[in-house]
């Protein structure tokens, strides 16, 4: 059995995950594909050092800012981590908000097992350079109808994947990603706030990053000799600053964008954990008993599920 925690970025995840844990006996599993890069600490809110010895940490720290994690090699990686956890009879309490990392563990997905192309990979960039990423995302629908509805025009990065798996395999990419038998009895964790108030907390997230020192994190990062267009360095935060660094935009207007884009991909991360799924059970983040109110959800799923247990 797994708990999630899901719920948008700067929404209070970490803080509540942290006295969650300390409650049930768990331990967590990061589900935010953000935090799997080392030096990457300021622009994705990892939880901090003293945070994550409060209660052990998986997930975090995984990968170097030039590496590729594919969807399938995170879900072995989580798959490992749930289990060992298991053997030492603890819980593992999953929490992020990356919607198709948190359902690749939690739903029985089959993500296709194709490692990175480089070659391809960076052809494909150098079409999106000169294209624009909606011709590339055109290019995926002529290919595989499917997949381009349920990929964002604007999500250059899952656009290229989607191309990379069909152009090695010859197949569809919406017909490699199957789904089976979830592997755990699951209880999931909604996580929200009234937007405006989220929206408060997104744009004081962002001007304590910058007096923290995210432009120096990111001078960091490329003086160490990763490149700009990495993957990872498209992140919000970091792309941003790039751009400081590079003359091209003032703080306040690297500030200005961040809070745009963060706010559209608080837009995306609620189509993929809606309101209205019965399968998921919402909290008020700023409610003082939030944490008593998820530890009695949990007692009582765990006692119901108990006549026909599995994992």
């Amino acid at each position: 059995m797994v708990v999630l925690l899901v719920g948008p970025t700067a929404v209070g995840k970490t803080e509540i995950s942290l006295q969650l844990a300390e409650r049930i006996g768990a331990e967590i599993v990061s589900v935010d594909s953000r935090l799997f890069y080392r030096g990457m600490d300021i622009g994705t809110a990892k939880p901090t050092w003293q945070e994550q010895k409060r209660v052990p940490h998986h997930l975090i720290d995984i990968a170097d800012p030039d590496e590729t994690l594919s969807l399938a090699e995170f879900q072995h990686l989580a798959f490992a981590a749930i289990a060992t956890i298991l053997d030492r009879a603890r819980l593992p309490l999953l929490v992020g908000g990356t919607g198709q990392y948190a359902r690749a563990v939690t739903s029985g997905w089959n993500p296709p097992r194709v490692g990175p192309q480089e070659q391809l990979r960076a052809e494909l960039g150098r079409l999106t350079a000169q294209h624009g990423g909606q011709w590339l995302h055109e290019r995926l629908r002529i290919l595989d109808t499917e997949a381009a509805a349920s990929i964002d025009a604007r999500n250059t990065r899952r656009t290229v994947r989607a191309l990379e798996v069909i152009l090695t395999t010859g197949r569809r990419f919406s017909a490699q990603r199957g789904r089976g038998a979830s592997p755990y009895r699951s209880i999931v964790l909604g996580l929200r706030r009234a937007r405006v108030d989220l929206y408060a907390r997104i744009d004081q997230r962002i001007e304590s990053m910058w007096q923290h020192g995210l432009a120096e994190e990111t001078r960091r990062l490329l003086e160490k000799g990763y490149d700009a267009d990495l993957p990872a360095m498209s992140a919000i935060g970091y792309s941003q600053c790039i751009r400081v660094i590079r003359g091209e935009l003032e703080p306040d207007q690297a500030m200005a964008e961040m809070r745009r884009a963060t706010r559209a991909l608080v837009r995306r991360q609620s189509n993929w954990f809606k309101d209205s799924d019965p399968q998921i059970a919402w909290f008020e983040a700023g409610d003082p008993k939030v944490v008593d109110r998820m530890e009695q959800h949990i007692s009582q799923e765990r006692a119901a599920l108990s006549a026909s247990p599995r994992v």
